[in-house]
């Protein structure tokens, strides 16, 4: 299997299944309701603002492979819009899945020449290390998330 196909299958996976890990963004986004969204405990993010965040990244790595230029902030990677509803919930988490499944038939797509080489500048490193480092992040945070819920569903 072509190296593009190989990382698009695992963006593909831990936002719909099929990974190691067992747990997939989606699992957790359908089984979780606004009230549970949006719980904050002292010292940890919601699961709402850990979903755009996720998401953040993914729709702005997303717009540099459908040729725009990269405009991701950290600061602005947290920034869950304020108020945010039940129809807000319910409008990321469409987003987040229908962004995944886009940006992985996109990696799917990066002819293997492009794989070591800068992903848009010096500075970022290669795309190799960028789609495996959104894999990494999404994990990552996927794995707050699971806690977040699991804390709230013994308390």
């Amino acid at each position: 299997m072509h190296l593009s196909h190989q990382i698009a299958k695992h963006v593909y996976e831990v936002h719909f299944g099929g990974n190691w890990t067992v747990t997939c963004v989606k699992d957790v986004l359908v089984t979780t309701s606004f009230k549970q969204a949006i719980f904050e405990r002292i010292g940890f993010n919601s699961i709402a603002k850990l979903t755009f965040h996720i998401n953040y990244y993914i729709s702005e790595v997303l717009k540099v492979l459908e040729g725009q230029e990269l405009q991701a902030s950290d600061k602005e990677s947290f920034l869950l819009p304020s108020p945010f509803s039940a129809e807000d919930w319910n409008t990321l988490k469409a987003k987040t899945l229908s962004d995944a499944e886009q940006f992985s038939e996109l990696v799917k797509e990066l002819p293997k020449d492009v794989w070591y080489t800068h992903f848009t500048n010096e500075k970022h490193g290669s795309y190799f290390r960028n789609m495996i480092g959104i894999i990494e992040h999404t994990h990552y945070h996927l794995g707050q998330m699971v806690i977040l819920k699991k804390l709230q569903e013994t308390e």
